[in-house]
């Protein structure tokens, strides 16, 4: 699958049966929508939702924003109709409920659905099969259901979230492999800005792209942590600068700040550089 170069700092949660919040997401600084048919809506509203938000994208006003819906499973009596329903539609991907094997994704493939798929990892099968799901061809990315994993695991919630590292950790080693998109799970205290702050820098650090959300109130905290900041392009910039100077004049590595900076560090300078451009192109 080819990777997706767009910024996905804050991934944002819209239940597909609430036209309000679909309206004021078209006005969100977000950089993806995940509109979702499955666990946000109760049983009895599922068809409704669906031509609600059948409704919201032909209408369109989303922007650049990427546009991703949460189908409910093909084993479930409406999954089916949301993937060959949404498969028309102007959207980013095809985002597929608690996936344990790359079978799930092969049936999905089955419906001839011409969008990108996208894989939830939230069961302790899934994580375990991470590998195999993330080298699937017409897969874009994952997302983390930390809930449904901490559930299942019968863990505890801490706010440094290490019962959660091994699976957060197998996930992400197994999208980069593949060269794919991995967001980090949803943080549930969202009045909790500093614990949100917190939670996203973690994330950062472990090297996922973004964070998904479950309120507008926590966008400004992700699209902060997970641009790099200025220091950060500053030294990108003076890194890259110095080892091609480096190089002019015969020599394989250079110095920055008292480090050595070598190809490797070019490399990631490199795609800081490229983050940052394209979160500035993205809000222009």
């Amino acid at each position: 699958m080819t990777q997706d170069h767009r910024p996905y700092r804050s991934v944002l949660y819209i239940p597909a049966s609430n036209i309000r919040a679909l309206d004021k997401a078209r006005s969100l600084p977000v950089d993806a929508i995940i509109f979702d048919l499955e666990d946000a809506v109760t049983p009895d509203q599922k068809d409704l939702a669906r031509e609600t938000l059948v409704g919201a994208l032909d209408e369109g006003g989303y922007g650049r924003r990427a546009l991703i819906v949460r189908i409910n499973a093909l084993d479930t009596p409406w999954g089916e109709s949301d993937a060959v329903t949404f498969s028309g539609k102007p959207v980013d991907g095809i985002l597929l409920p608690k996936v344990n094997g790359p079978e799930q994704l092969d049936a999905l493939d089955a419906l001839n659905v011409p969008r990108p798929l996208w894989a939830m990892m939230e069961t302790a099968t899934g994580v375990l099969n991470a590998a195999a799901i993330a080298r699937h061809r017409r897969l874009a990315g994952f997302v983390m259901g930390t809930n449904d994993l901490a559930k299942e695991l019968g863990c505890r919630t801490r706010p440094d979230r290490a019962p959660l590292w091994t699976g957060l950790q197998t996930c992400l080693l197994a999208a980069r492999a593949a060269g794919i998109l991995c967001i980090d799970g949803v943080y549930n205290a969202f009045r909790d800005q500093d614990g949100l702050r917190r939670e996203c820098e973690q994330g950062r650090d472990f090297g996922f792209d973004g964070k998904t959300l479950i309120h507008p109130a926590q966008v400004a905290v992700a699209n902060e942590v997970f641009a790099p900041s200025p220091s950060e392009v500053d030294l990108a910039r003076r890194q890259i600068e110095a080892f091609e100077k480096a190089q002019v004049d015969g020599n394989g590595v250079a110095v920055v700040d008292g480090s050595i900076v070598e190809n490797l560090h070019v490399e990631t300078a490199r795609a800081t550089l490229a983050r940052a451009l394209a979160i500035a192109e993205k809000e222009t």
